[in-house]
């Protein structure tokens, strides 16, 4: 399928097909197949053009990212293993669910009974044991390097699409989770909005969302107005990029500010009663729930963390202390969305920087294990009520369909409406594609 895009530049190149890479525009036959001239093409090149294909709203408009950091056993949440011995299958039972023949352990009972909304891949594998390096793979679709900080997945987003209805485009909650959850090689401007609080606190407030105190509205703008003056005055003196990042800065905040709907999405006391129930007056159901009035609002990427999941010791004790209140706020997230319409158009992605050992450890917990591990999906066009892929029988390996990170991201990306082989610039002036390598999923969209 072909369409027009704009170089910078104001090359119009028609009937493209999407899945071309940069690789295969240089051919010198394609680019004149497309009415460009070799210096057109190098000057496009050399503005940093969007390598002839831009971005475009796809199936999915908003995506929540749970992250569960400290790596989540898949035994004891989403591929537990019945039939396996007892130092294998681990301490928890098993449950049905709405999945005929698939089960998931035993505190994930509210999940079980939304199981024909989601999507299980129980295949998730990498090579990366510690976490700050798994933790890079799954915020940035990229395995580390020393040579370079990669975006993640909410900073392309953002980079790609842009604000919404005077929202950030990407949202963190209750903060900023960890160094690879930032822009990397990209501008900051395209960094995510930390909350600097926890929507489960009675007390909870967004910070720099309020006016200062004793300022009316017709004060704010006043002042906003005389800024801009000064803005401009130094803007003529001085030509600088550092000057027009500032001044993006203040304008996104002003009109963050001064934006009631913008201000009311981050209020989660605006929201009824019963909702604040359903989701559960704790860490995970507040957090889901402020997820998703801000994607309901227009914010474009939420990335939220619950728990500690580093279970090296008691594992039990830890699955039934956190276990349940994460279950029972997914679940409602999840059949919240699809009620008010809002599944097929969010991209909701529950994952973990890797899983856990196959066999229990001497301290009745589980050690780190990248080969193999879980992520689960739902909405934003991906299928409804089914397991993809498979560990083996003790959960040490993929046995069937791998999913790589690579994969998964330019699956999310598909989803989202971007081309994950685009490149986008990193400095000096370097061509760096979003995925490196990855492909789409068929099996698991729709």
């Amino acid at each position: 399928m072909g369409r027009t895009t704009h170089s910078r530049a104001g090359t119009q190149c028609r009937d493209l097909p999407l899945h071309f890479s940069r690789r295969e525009f240089m051919h010198v036959g394609l680019i004149g197949g497309l009415g460009l001239s070799l210096p057109e093409f190098l000057r496009m090149e050399a503005h940093g053009a969007q390598k002839f294909y831009e971005s475009k709203e796809g199936v999915a408009k908003s995506v929540i990212h749970i992250y569960l950091p400290g790596g989540m056993a898949h035994q004891e949440s989403w591929d537990p293993k019945p039939y396996a011995p007892l130092e294998y299958r681990g301490p928890l039972k098993s449950i049905p669910t709405k999945i005929p023949g698939e089960r998931f352990s035993e505190h994930f009972k509210e999940s079980a009974k939304i199981a024909d909304k989601i999507t299980v891949c129980r295949s998730m594998t990498h090579g990366e044991a510690a976490h700050e390096r798994g933790t890079h793979n799954m915020f940035t679709g990229y395995k580390p390097s020393p040579a370079l900080q990669y975006p993640s997945m909410g900073s392309v987003v953002s980079h790609e699409f842009g604000a919404r209805k005077n929202l950030p485009p990407y949202v963190c909650i209750p903060g900023v989770p960890n160094e690879f959850a930032n822009s990397g090689y990209l501008s900051s401007s395209y960094g995510p909005f930390g909350l600097g609080g926890d929507p489960a606190a009675d007390n909870f407030s967004v910070r720099d969302l309020a006016l200062p105190g004793g300022m009316s509205q017709e004060r704010f703008l006043k002042r906003r107005s005389m800024l801009d003056t000064v803005d401009e005055h130094f803007r003529n003196l001085e030509k600088s990029d550092a000057l027009s990042a500032m001044d993006k800065f203040y304008q996104d905040a002003y009109s963050l500010i001064s934006s009631k709907e913008a201000r009311e999405a981050f209020d989660i006391n605006k929201e009824e009663a019963k909702f604040r129930d359903q989701y559960g007056r704790n860490t995970a159901g507040q957090r889901m729930l402020l997820a998703r009035r801000l994607v309901e609002a227009g914010v474009r990427f939420v990335s939220l963390t619950y728990g500690g999941w580093d279970n090296h010791a008691n594992i039990k004790s830890s699955f039934e202390r956190q276990g349940p209140e994460l279950d029972k706020a997914f679940a409602s997230l999840i059949s919240d969305l699809d009620q008010r319409g809002l599944l097929d158009s969010t991209l909701v992605m529950m994952s973990s920087e890797f899983g856990r050992t196959p066999k229990i450890n001497k301290d009745d917990g589980r050690d780190h294990w990248p080969r193999v591990f879980s992520v689960v999906l739902a909405g934003g066009g991906i299928t409804r009520g089914q397991v993809y892929g498979s560990s083996d029988a003790f959960a040490t390996a993929p046995e069937e369909n791998p999913l790589t990170v690579e994969d998964l991201a330019t699956t999310v990306y598909d989803r989202l409406g971007i081309v994950a082989d685009k490149e986008l610039m990193a400095p000096g002036d370097r061509p760096i594609e979003i995925v490196d390598g990855g492909k789409v999923v068929k099996d698991i969209v729709v």
